[in-house]
């Protein structure tokens, strides 16, 4: 039993307006589906990915309006997205330069080319090259050139200050593999531990960062609340039993309706959750027209008078 990469990262915004309009025109991602927290319906949830939505290409959002971040470990410190070619990371480069966004130098890191950047909220974010491996659904009406589009999630960085405990739920009970290391980029002291998923690749592996001398993150605004594993729809109960026999706690089954879920914490605190592929975002919207309305879990339904009535406009100009 394994996964099969990563499905989503959510993140916190306390901008939401700003946040929607860097990420569908600063990196041309689409948006494809506006709804809300469905635990905390007074504020957006949003979900960015690919033209098509597919599993592993969403970087999410909830509109909280909550101080910054406090950095530290215990922590997910940086969400990678994956372009094709030397070539896209050159284009971005220059793209977010004179977009005045903060970004660093293209560099290798762990044998990929990358460009370490964060958004007007501290995000810590970074574009690698994929390499142009595997499949690709640009979006038609993305401001980005359809080659140098963002083609879903990359390597996620995770900062702990032990290795042990994580390590042996990673292999232990998440069937992971430890694969190889490297110095962290940012931490000369540090050391980047590489756990694999399925096929491996930089669609599905976790960056495991020993940092014993940082003080626990606090979350806030351009911080990340928690990632999400990807498992085939029917996997899913059999990681709900794995839980269950390993005692593991965990939230047990949630349906989220566009995918079924399993939350549980890792050693240290970081968020984990275990999320199926289907039954997909166009579900309840046509492909064609994802994200451009509000859209409610049909538990919801009956409440969206009111909880529309509380969300905030989000303008395209």
């Amino acid at each position: 039993m394994q996964f099969t990469g990563l499905h989503h990262v959510t993140a916190i915004s306390a901008h939401i307006q700003a946040n929607y309009q860097f990420y569908t025109q600063t990196l041309g991602m689409r948006l494809v589906k506006r709804s809300v927290n469905q635990d905390d319906v007074s504020a957006y949830h949003l979900f960015y990915a690919d033209a098509k939505g597919s599993p592993g290409t969403d970087l999410t959002f909830f509109d909280w309006p909550v101080p910054p971040e406090q950095r530290g470990g215990r922590s997910i410190t940086r969400t990678s997205l994956r372009v094709a070619g030397a070539e896209a990371i050159a284009w971005w480069s220059q793209h977010l330069r004179d977009l005045g966004v903060k970004v660093g130098e293209p560099a290798e890191s762990d044998g990929r080319l990358t460009l370490a950047f964060e958004d007007g909220e501290g995000q810590r974010l970074a574009l690698v090259d994929d390499g142009g491996v595997g499949s690709a659904y640009p979006w038609e009406r993305s401001p980005v050139p359809a080659a140098y589009q963002i083609r879903g999630l990359g390597p996620v960085m995770l900062s702990v200050p032990d290795l042990a405990p994580t390590d042996a739920v990673l292999t232990k009970v998440l069937n992971m593999r430890l694969v190889r290391d490297y110095p962290h980029p940012d931490d000369a002291r540090a050391t980047v531990h590489v756990y694999a998923m399925g096929e491996g690749g930089p669609d599905a592996e976790l960056h495991l960062a020993v940092q014993p001398d940082l003080p626990p993150a606090h979350q806030g605004a351009g911080g990340v609340h928690h990632l999400a594993l990807r498992t085939p729809d029917d996997a899913y109960d059999a990681w709900a039993q794995r839980l269950r026999t390993l005692r593991i706690p965990n939230s047990g089954k949630v349906d989220r309706y566009w995918f079924r879920s399993l939350y549980f914490h890792i050693p240290g605190g970081i968020l984990f959750e275990i999320a199926s592929d289907g039954p997909g975002f166009a579900v309840d919207e046509d492909e064609a027209t994802l994200g451009e309305k509000i859209v409610l879990a049909p538990f919801l339904e009956p409440q969206r008078e009111a909880i529309v009535a509380k969300l905030k406009p989000l303008n395209d100009a």
